[in-house]
């Protein structure tokens, strides 16, 4: 399995927008899903923090995920310039595979 994590702080006018596009069954749900490669995505919120979040994308593989975003590389700029106006910032905190 291979994991990648993003950490983000949402404004808070667009804290339900950001859980509908990144959520289960989300637009970015939507997008990896047409690879039988992706595992799926959790959108964890930070207890403490108010307003920030976790995502949790799982891949069969890294070569899958590279694969997949090589291949997609035009619809994943769109998709993510779409869904900047919905965070404050972002932060790839990185990606992880076996040991």
């Amino acid at each position: 399995m291979y994991i990648v994590i993003w950490r983000y702080r949402v404004d808070p006018a667009q804290q339900a927008k950001f859980v509908k596009a990144y959520g289960a069954k989300g637009d970015w749900f939507r997008f990896f899903s047409g690879s039988k490669d992706y595992l799926g995505t959790e959108l964890l919120a930070d207890d403490e923090r108010p307003g920030e979040y976790v995502t949790v994308d799982r891949w069969a593989s890294e070569e899958a995920y590279s694969t997949y975003l090589s291949e997609h590389e035009a619809d994943y700029d769109r998709l993510d310039r779409r869904c900047e106006a919905l965070t404050l910032s972002e932060q790839r905190i990185g990606a992880y595979g076996p040991a």
